[in-house]
């Protein structure tokens, strides 16, 4: 997807940093400082910002970037290759795959789990959903409600079962259905982080167990309007399973698209998809050159 210049965080970034630049055709020492600050302001973290600002006053004096159009470019460059993690941005093609969702209750979780299962199928693959949170009231039942919509199955306790329990029997179904794709929601919010660590280690113990062979994605949703308050969660998050990537979602016309840049970096994570609207098709692969350029390109 192409992110339209003129819209939220894009918008915004881009007009201040071509502002900057029209300022001063001429790179020096108060252009690259210009640029730090409208960085930094863009949602866009200290450590991760001092690093591109760092790498772009190298490449300044060691190739000579005059221009200001030059430290554009550049500077495009740089934090597109900031964002770009290689293949591990693809989700896994292997088959079959058990994708374990985790977020916040409110970060559109659920949502995302329809869409993400939406494109599987349109892709060919079978799919089945594990509806895991059994915590939170009628989780289970919005999970229907998108299973329906788009004609997957999904494997469902009574509200308060145990979530384990849930997966051991969608994996049991999974299995004897010949599905390619499990995906399983799970509780947003419990008591203590001790509660949701301890919650997670054994759902991933019965899909180990259970189903051995399987490939695993663990993606955590975060809601791109949350600001720095995302990056806390992947940092919580992180702190008690293995994340193997990270879906932003509510992006269309939001202010705080910083939070993608600041997480690919500071966390080495990354950006599998991200969320641009309310329809079900409206969840895309994250594109490094359109994210960026779209701040960039007119």
């Amino acid at each position: 997807m192409a992110f339209k210049k003129e819209k939220g965080f894009w918008g915004r970034m881009g007009q201040r940093i071509g502002d900057v630049l029209m300022d001063r055709p001429e790179a020096d020492e108060e252009l690259l400082d210009e640029l730090e600050e409208v960085i930094i302001t863009s949602d866009i973290g200290m450590s991760t910002t001092e690093k591109i600002i760092d790498t772009l006053r190298e490449d300044v004096r060691m190739k000579r970037l005059w221009k200001s159009e030059d430290v554009r470019d550049d500077l495009k460059k740089i934090m597109t290759e900031l964002v770009d993690k290689g293949d591990r941005l693809k989700l896994s093609s292997d088959i079959p795959l058990v994708i374990v969702m985790i977020g916040i209750n409110g970060g559109g979780k659920t949502t995302t789990i329809g869409k993400l299962a939406n494109k599987c199928k349109n892709e060919g693959k079978t799919v089945l959903l594990a509806a895991a949170d059994t915590f939170r009231a009628a989780a289970g039942e919005q999970l229907q409600i998108w299973g329906d919509r788009i004609g997957v199955d999904v494997i469902r306790h009574q509200e308060g079962a145990d979530p384990s329990a849930v997966i051991f029997d969608s994996i049991q179904a999974a299995k004897a259905r010949g599905t390619d794709v499990l995906i399983c929601d799970t509780a947003g919010r419990l008591q203590t982080q001790k509660n949701l660590m301890q919650e997670l280690e054994k759902m991933n113990r019965v899909i180990d167990r259970e189903w051995p062979e399987a490939s695993r994605e663990t993606l955590l949703i975060l809601d791109a309007t949350t600001g720095k308050n995302a990056v806390s969660q992947a940092k919580e998050f992180g702190e008690i399973t293995d994340l193997s990537g990270v879906i932003i979602t509510k992006l269309d016309g939001t202010a705080k698209g910083g939070i993608a840049v600041t997480i690919a970096d500071e966390f080495d994570m990354p950006i599998k998809f991200v969320g641009v609207g309310e329809g079900i098709d409206d969840l895309n692969e994250f594109v490094p050159e359109d994210f960026i350029g779209g701040i960039f390109d007119e």
